[in-house]
This record gives C-alpha cells, structure tokens and sequence, in this order.
C-alpha cells in the first residue's frame, strides 16, 4: 500500500539520473586517464582499471538495487491496479518481476568482476543483464498495452514499446559481433584487427543501456 502512496516517483528518478551518472563518470575518467579510445568504448570498458573501476563499481551495484526497488514497486502496483481491471495475469506480472531481477543480479556480476580480471564471469553477467532487461522491458510494454486505457495513455505505450523493439534489435548484433572478436582489451585503435566487430557491438551496447534508462523514465509518472 505505501508503494503506491504518492511521492514514489522519486525511485525511478533516482535510478534513471544515478544509472547516467555511472555510465558518464567512469566513461569520463577513463579518457582523461587514458585507459580508453574516446570512440565508443565498451562500457565494461570504461570501469576496468583504477581509479574509474571503483567508481563504476560502486555506482553500477547500487543501480541494481535501485532496479529491483524499482521493478518491485511497479510489481506491487500492477497487483494493485489489477485487483480491479484483471487485465493481466498475477504469474505474468510475477515472472517479470523475476526475470527483472536476474537482470539485477547480472549487473551486480558486471560490477563486480572486471573484464580483464575474470573475463568469462563479467561476460556471462553481461549477459544475463542486458538478455533478462530486454525480456523485462518487452514484458512491461505488453503490460502496458493491456493496462490501458484506464491506467496508461496509448502514447506512453507506443514510447515503451519503440523502445523495447529498438534494444531488442540492438541486443542481437551486439551479441554476434561480440562473439568474433578473438581477443579481450579495452584500448582500441581503429587500424587493429577485430577493430569493426567491437566498434559495432559497442554502439549497440550503449544502445541497449541507454534503452533501459530511457525505459524505466517512463515509470516516473506511473509511480506518483
């Protein structure tokens, strides 16, 4: 009941500014260290050495839990507004709230091995977040879509949905052109071997990331 209490729009709104936050500190720090390319690396990348990997770190464990914060409180509100328009399904709206929260821990797996460290576990926890956050936001924008027009306007829907579609068409590319490189670095030059494979999959990573944030932006006005 106090999740759907006014006020709780400040959740998302937290998690949308801290999760930029991260992804543009570290990024920053990482250039001006001289540890990345300015072009499009990695965000792995960007929070592999010190000083930036503390920091990305620290700051990415705290985005996942603001994202399963976030995912419960949009749990319990779908529960509630359901309970009398019965437009979707409780094991549905379970089974996103759980495959949400993989992606959470995914992202906690990426924050804490890094990429040169422990390369196959930080590569599976990639996996698991940005495979599960695409699933969690697909699921949420079906939701929508069946939640309205009582509780969502179609224009909030079709921004969900876009977004959903552009990340899962982003994921695919960035997962193959992931799997040619053949070897593991994050200080690219655009005359190495690989160079095009990694430029590719690291524009759809962003992509994806930023689909995410852009994402739960919109939870903002559900959540007051």
């Amino acid at each position: 009941m106090l999740c759907c209490m006014p006020g709780v729009a400040f959740v998302p709104a937290l998690l949308v500014s801290w999760s930029s936050a991260a992804f543009i500190i570290s990024y920053v720090i990482a250039v001006l260290a001289g540890h990345v390319e300015p072009l499009v690396p990695y965000i792995s990348d960007t929070g592999t050495k010190p000083p930036e990997s503390g920091i990305f770190g620290f700051m990415i464990n705290i985005s996942a839990l603001l994202g399963v914060i976030t995912m419960y409180i949009r749990y319990l509100l779908i529960e509630k507004q359901n309970e009398s328009s019965h437009f979707v399904g409780s094991s549905c709206n379970i089974f996103s709230l759980c495959i949400g929260s993989m992606g959470c821990i995914g992202m906690g797996i990426v924050a804490t091995f890094q990429e040169l460290s422990v390369p196959s576990v930080h590569d599976i926890g990639a996996l698991v977040a940005f495979g599960s956050g695409v699933i969690y936001i697909t699921l949420q924008s079906i939701i929508s879509y069946k939640s309205c027009p009582q509780w969502n306007t179609y224009f909030v829907c079709h921004i969900r949905m876009a977004i959903s579609v552009i990340s899962c068409i982003a994921f695919i590319p960035m997962i193959v052109f992931a799997s040619q490189i053949s070897m593991t670095k994050i200080d690219w030059t655009p005359d190495e071997k690989d160079y095009t494979y990694h430029f590719v999959s690291a524009i759809c990573e962003w992509t994806v990331a930023f689909g995410f944030i852009f994402f739960f932006l919109t939870f903002i006005r559900d959540f007051q």
